[in-house]
């Protein structure tokens, strides 16, 4: 299914303009002739956010933040400027690049952060509800990164759709309304994020109840006004601080110097090549693209399309080179500041041509070892990493055929359940390993001072054989993000989907040696195909998974969210 995009809005949206910073890109210019770019997320109005850039003669990065900014509104479950995020930037040229906003660790952080003071590491539910868990957020730096260096349209442009949003109000969508009524505790864990979404009785407002969040409102506004050292100094920063240290159980907390320390970090993206379409990604602190390359990689000598989209050999061959690329994630990656990944040689097409050897089409590798790539350092423990459920992806394209795909998360639904100035802050700190050894050895993700954890997000752009730009592309969903990424260019690729049916593709995947087959798809009645061959453990249930692309098709650029949640974006 092709979702056609409206692209009206209110003239709300568009009025005024806020002060701009002093470095502030040239005045906007007209649409070119032939305008076909586009936008996707998990929320349509965000959708509209990111297309009033692009008709307003923005480009894809412009597009991109307007749609991250709206989501903070629209979607405070998931994403928005009290986490961080990765974006990912392809041109028509061929060049890529890439810019990390992934949460950091606070100065006074370091191996025992989690520990209580009896030595011991508390329930896991009890390190999220807390300030322990809140990272210093990079959403905003990394906007006003790669704005500075690729936007066209002023700054305080890219915040009125959002500011128009929280300002005059927003109806709850069936989405939100069932993570409000399953998670009262959480979202509604202070007393200003009650008073927003719960009614005086404490129940949770019903599907279409308007809110408007004029706290958040007035944030953009200052943000919008006096560019992100808003959100990092100042009153707003204060404020984020000592709502975290509050919430912390001992004395190390962050501090206002901790957000005034923040940079986002423009990083080197991953390439790689699958049947001669050129996929770049994010690499580290992510441990997405790297794992979605090793997974192509080792998968290319089959071939998958003439083996086809409902052959289940199919989808056992993509298990097993999950089951090594995750072996191998769950050693190697971390954050690159401070842990040596051998990021060329996980990727180097000889090493992966050796990890593919080791699949075999008729049978089940009986144990999945992480490899020795070259440059692999020595003496790191895996440990363990919880998932990312408040997550969104969204991509834009704009008329020059640039590709913008940006992943942006605040870990657990509602983060921390801490609110700061309308927004919630992320629980992205429980994404380290929260034991800093395993039997005796180091663990590559521990908590350390100024560290990003690791995450699994994997926003990725694709040109095709003749160089052209061919799709944007990137998931939510914790550690299942890069199988569906890597799902989503496979189905591109290699069975000619269209941007619904790729990210609407049955979902499978391997937690070790356990298998989730999507219930109610074909995948869960070739359950005994599955088992013959070598396959166990295997269990159906609804996916948790919520893709997004941009597909170049013949007739132009296709964009979707992922089916799966589209009844429940639906207002009546």
């Amino acid at each position: 299914m092709i979702r056609a995009f409206t692209v009206s809005l209110a003239a709300a949206l568009l009025a005024g303009c806020a002060t701009l910073p002093a470095n502030a890109p040239a005045a906007p210019i007209a649409p070119p002739a032939g305008f076909a770019g586009t936008v996707t997320a998990a929320d349509p109005r965000a959708e509209e956010a990111g297309m009033a850039m692009l008709r307003a003669g923005g480009n894809a990065t412009d597009a991109a933040v307007a749609t991250m900014l709206a989501l903070t509104v629209v979607e405070p479950q998931s994403s928005g400027i009290g986490g961080g995020g990765f974006l990912v930037r392809g041109t028509a040229a061929g060049t890529a690049e890439s810019f990390d906003g992934r949460e950091k660790a606070p100065a006074a952080a370091g191996p025992e952060w989690f520990s209580g003071p009896d030595g011991k590491l508390p329930a896991y539910r009890e390190s999220v509800r807390s300030g322990l868990s809140v990272g210093v957020p990079g959403n905003v730096a990394m906007a006003a990164r790669a704005h500075a260096k690729n936007g066209r349209l002023p700054w305080a442009k890219l915040f009125e759709p959002a500011i128009a949003l929280a300002r005059d109000g927003f109806r709850i969508n069936p989405r939100l309304h069932d993570y409000l009524v399953r998670m009262p505790e959480h979202a509604g864990g202070s007393p200003v994020a009650k008073a927003l979404f719960y009614d005086a009785a404490g129940a949770a407002h019903p599907v279409g109840h308007v809110v408007t969040n004029s706290a958040l409102a007035r944030t953009f506004t200052d943000i919008a006004a006096r560019g992100p050292q808003a959100f990092y100094t100042g009153a707003l920063a204060e404020e984020i601080a000592t709502t975290t240290a509050a919430a912390t159980p001992h004395d190390k907390a962050m501090t206002p110097a901790d957000l005034a320390d923040y940079e986002a970090q423009e990083r080197a993206p991953v390439c790689g090549n699958y049947r001669a379409y050129r996929i770049c990604a994010m690499g580290p602190p992510t441990s997405g693209g790297v794992a979605v390359l090793q997974i192509l990689g080792m998968l290319e000598r089959f071939d998958l399309s003439a083996l086809g989209a409902e052959n289940p050999v199919t989808w056992h061959l993509f298990l097993e080179a999950q089951r090594l690329a995750y072996a191998d994630r769950e050693l190697y990656l971390a954050d690159s500041d401070f842990v040596s990944v051998p990021v060329a040689g996980l990727v180097d097409p000889s090493y992966l041509a050796q990890r593919s050897a080791l699949i075999d089409p008729a049978t089940t590798l009986a144990f999945a070892a992480p490899g020795k790539p070259a440059g692999a350092p020595i003496a790191l423990a895996d440990g363990d990493e919880p998932e990312e459920r408040g997550t969104s992806h969204l991509a834009a394209v704009d008329a020059a055929g640039t590709m913008v795909s940006y992943t942006s998360t605040i870990e657990g639904p509602f983060g921390s359940g801490l609110m700061a100035s309308g927004f919630y802050l992320n629980n992205e700190l429980t994404d380290f390993s929260r034991s800093p050894e395993v039997e005796g050895r180091m663990v590559a993700n521990r908590v350390e001072s100024g560290k990003r954890p690791r995450s699994s997000m994997s926003p990725a752009v694709v040109w095709d054989p003749q160089g052209r730009p061919f799709l944007a592309v990137g998931a939510a969903g914790g550690s299942t993000i890069p199988v569906q990424t890597a799902r989503s260019i496979i189905a591109a690729i290699d069975f000619g989907a269209s941007a619904g049916e790729a990210v609407g593709m049955p979902f499978i995947m391997a937690f070790g040696d356990a298998i989730l087959v999507e219930q109610g798809t074909w995948l869960e009645t070739a359950i005994p195909a599955f088992e013959a061959l070598g396959h166990s453990q295997i269990t159906a249930r609804a996916a948790p998974v919520k893709g997004g692309a941009i597909l170049r098709s013949a007739s132009g650029w296709q964009g979707a969210r992922d089916p799966r949640i589209e009844s429940d974006l639906i207002l009546p």
